[in-house]
């Protein structure tokens, strides 16, 4: 933990001013924004509590928020677990909030617009190293100043392939930097129940910050940064994101607690490369990354188009990516493998991908 961090919360603490997370059970409510009642109102096929009320740090901290922290800590072998609206709102108010005046973040090319968004709101340094380029990472590293954090994803979403994680853990030992992996794609898909990519390889430990989404592979709504209990509390009174919004209604804790630890998560996953395998075999792929998204490009945009067409008109799903989303040259079909998808609707749909090629 950056000890400029600690000053700040120390500070904090010292005024008097330090958030913390509360709960108000049985008390006449005049602080939430339940207008009309409807917060608590069952529907005919439903009940339950349907709204979060207000911010966490007002009145939509029920119990069920932070059991689900501890649990999910436990369960991505972190010390401490922030739930967030979605992965952006974690992404944004990570890096917006904790990079301070004088650091250095190093970010891979092809992260997501969410942690750039919150780069840009930083006021520390900012560089970008070539897409999974690890002697352009220490270039940039070797220009870094004060704190510095290297912000990476574990499958890139857009052309789903992998961070080299140990090389980058062993040049964050190197350079004393703070790595940020943003999970989104890999939590669920890889390691022994969904744990991640971080997990899978046996280097948590050496990972400053992890973001796992739940409205992926997990099925639900939310996201979580795992990282220490101090960078938690930090969050807590820094990151504007968790701060100023309407909190999470008390099932999607539920929800999330319930997809996380369910028991036949484990099988599903192993479905999912099976069929992934099946695709890659189909299409005379040869490498094996574990992941399940796949890009396949054509010759051009007129071709592109043209098979996007096709796959349409025989129910398949896809849509093809255009710049500026991704580079021009990595302009395809982004295809995503599930673990009910069939055999013969795998084969059905590498029967019609003829003349598109792999990233």
């Amino acid at each position: 933990m950056d000890k400029k961090l600690i000053d700040r919360l120390t500070k904090r603490e010292i005024e008097g001013t330090l958030r913390s997370l509360s709960f108000y059970p049985g008390m006449v409510d005049f602080f939430s924004n339940d207008y009309l009642g409807y917060a608590s109102f069952a529907t005919p096929t439903a009940e339950g509590i349907y709204s979060g009320t207000g911010s966490r740090l007002i009145s939509g901290n029920p119990p069920i928020a932070e059991e689900s922290e501890r649990i999910l800590a436990a369960r991505f072998n972190a010390e401490a677990a922030l739930i967030f609206n979605s992965g952006y709102d974690a992404n944004l108010g990570f890096f917006s909030a904790v990079p301070q005046r004088g650091d250095t973040v190093v970010y891979d090319a092809h992260v997501h617009a969410s942690m750039r968004d919150g780069i840009r709101l930083s006021m520390a340094r900012s560089f970008s190293f070539k897409h999974n380029d690890l002697e352009d990472l220490r270039l940039k590293l070797k220009q870094a100043t004060g704190a510095i954090y290297i912000a990476i994803e574990g499958i890139y979403s857009m052309m789903g392939d992998q961070a080299p994680l140990i090389d980058i853990v062993a040049l964050a030992n190197e350079f004393g930097a703070y790595i940020y992996l943003d999970e989104a794609h890999s939590a669920g898909v890889l390691g022994k129940n969904g744990a991640g990519l971080a997990v899978e390889l046996g280097v948590e430990v050496h990972i400053y910050a992890r973001l796992v989404t739940f409205g992926k592979a997990f099925g639900a709504h939310g996201a979580c940064i795992l990282t220490d209990e101090i960078t938690r509390t930090y969050l807590i009174n820094f990151a504007h994101s968790f701060i100023y919004t309407t909190a999470l209604p008390p099932d999607q804790y539920k929800r999330i607690l319930e997809i996380v630890q369910e028991p036949g998560l484990e099988q599903r996953r192993l479905n999912l490369h099976k069929n992934r395998q099946l695709l890659h075999e189909k299409l005379g792929i040869k490498k094996n990354e574990n992941s399940p998204i796949l890009m396949l490009c054509a010759e051009n945009r007129k071709e592109l188009s043209s098979i996007a067409s096709a796959l349409k008109l025989a129910k398949f799903a896809v849509k093809p990516i255009f710049h500026p989303t991704v580079p021009v040259e990595y302009e395809g079909i982004r295809v995503s493998m599930h673990a009910f998808n069939t055999k013969d609707e795998i084969e059905r749909f590498a029967s019609m991908l003829n003349g598109l090629r792999p990233i």
